[in-house]
């Protein structure tokens, strides 16, 4: 039962030792509000609610953090393009990500604190870093110096004589030119609160630190978010976290993106595909199944076909589970996965192997079914139900039915279907079996699978 993660910083698979038995405590860097959310910023959030929903799974008390960095200087360009409040460019962006976490199945974080909420804490963590001779103020910003801290880069591996860190706009008076700013000096029309220091606003860097420190205390497990993050962003948090004093993560863990033709999916190049418009077109179950069953360390290439595939293949799964369904009526999940699949699971969050057991149980369910074997269908679906559950796939859970209503494209298709399998219904009735043929024939040739039973027709697209 030992589950095994991935750590960024060991740069090896290690066994997971929680701080306390019992409880893991996981801070995830979650969305900067400047726009809505494409399905790579999702992709984090959909990885890290199945490694949530795991350690849940295997009895542990999950305390789940995921930040709202809602003050940046991309937030205030846009705010300065639309003629908008910043904070209402924020307000409306963080509800989306709301919005693309909740209709993909995330179950809701323990905390989710804003940064904006947060600078008393952050003027707190200045304070201290300045007074251990780790920062310094120049010009009214407040600047951490790099190599007062000898443990940074390691995280990314980085030599610090070859480093080029990200210039930011007015940072003025630094010492070393690697030196990152915590706190940005307030510019005329841009919003600022009081420090020590004058008037500004916080640094990318330091809200997550502070949020940290704030809600898991000076040491906790697990520290996740994008591979795009490792540096500067985590390899920043991280020097200012443990200069104060932290002991900071126990274990790093990223997640890999979602690209188009090679490159990293982005807002600005232009290549990004929103979540508003992708359950537009697809069934967000299917759409979760496409971004959740990668293992989340592997690039996913974004394509209609992949995600052709994955509604095919998940398509195979709902229909097992609506047969047996119709057969015997509601069945519960089981009380435990099998075996393999929960070694797939302890192995660094094995999806794609954890998956393979899934679709071999539907096989053998499928095959009780032919054989008219009630029993062992019902305790093969009840085994894929338990699985699924962990991944948040489950398609009989009452979550679906409600997030897939009418307004997206497959409510849409289905009443269209449903309309034509009643014209071929009152067709057979009237005896009229060349038309409701040729109906069928044409449903089938438009890439559909249509199965009569006891209680009517029903249709799947075809595997």
């Amino acid at each position: 039962m030992t589950i095994r993660l991935y750590d960024t910083n060991a740069r090896q698979v290690r066994d997971f030792v929680p701080l306390t038995p019992g409880c893991v405590s996981i801070y995830l860097c979650g969305a900067t509000v400047q726009a809505a959310p494409h399905i790579g910023h999702i992709r984090s959030g959909l990885n890290f609610d199945i490694m949530r929903r795991w350690f849940r799974y295997r009895g542990y008390d999950v305390t789940f953090v995921r930040n709202v960095t809602d003050i940046d200087d991309k937030i205030i360009k846009k705010a300065a393009e639309q003629d908008r409040p910043w904070w209402s460019i924020g307000y409306e962006n963080e509800r989306a990500f709301t919005h693309g976490y909740d209709v993909l199945g995330c179950l809701p974080p323990s905390y989710e604190p804003r940064a904006t909420g947060h600078v008393p804490e952050m003027i707190e963590m200045m304070r201290g870093l300045i007074e251990r001779g780790h920062a310094y103020e120049a010009d009214g910003n407040v600047y951490f110096d790099v190599r007062s801290f000898p443990d940074y880069l390691e995280l990314s591996n980085q030599e610090l004589d070859n480093l080029r860190q990200p210039e930011g706009e007015g940072e003025t008076g630094k010492r070393d030119p690697r030196d990152f700013a915590m706190w940005k000096a307030a510019k005329p029309g841009e919003p600022s609160w009081e420090t020590p220091w004058g008037r500004g606003r916080p640094g990318w860097h330091l809200e997550c630190s502070a949020m940290a420190h704030k809600y898991l205390g000076t040491v906790f497990d697990i520290h996740g978010g994008g591979i795009d993050l490792i540096f500067p962003h985590h390899e920043n948090e991280i020097a200012q976290a443990k200069a104060y004093g932290d002991e900071f993560a126990r274990y790093w863990v990223h997640n890999a993106w979602v690209t188009i033709a090679g490159e990293k999916m982005a807002k600005s190049l232009g290549n990004s595909v929103l979540v508003s418009e992708m359950v537009r077109r697809w069934r967000p179950i299917v759409l979760r199944y496409y971004l959740g069953t990668p293992h989340y360390r592997s690039m996913i290439e974004y394509s209609e076909e992949a995600l052709r595939e994955a509604e095919s293949g998940f398509a195979r799964i709902e229909g097992f589970a609506q047969r047996v369904v119709e057969m015997a009526g509601p069945v519960e999940p089981a009380a435990e996965v099998p075996p393999a699949f929960a070694e797939a699971m302890d192995d660094d969050m094995g999806v794609p192997q954890a998956l393979a057991v899934v679709h071999t149980t539907v096989r053998q369910g499928n095959s009780a079914l032919t054989a008219d074997d009630k029993e062992m269908a019902v305790a093969r679906l009840a085994e894929v139900r338990a699985m699924l559950g962990v991944l948040g796939l489950d398609p009989l859970d009452p979550h679906w039915s409600a997030s897939e209503g009418g307004d997206d494209l497959h409510g849409v298709v289905d009443s269209l279907v449903r309309l034509v399998l009643e014209q071929r219904q009152s067709a057979r009735s009237r005896k009229d079996y060349a038309t409701a043929d040729a109906i069928r024939d044409q449903l089938v040739q438009s890439g559909l699978e249509i199965e009569d039973t006891p209680t009517g027709s029903r249709w799947t697209l075809r595997g």
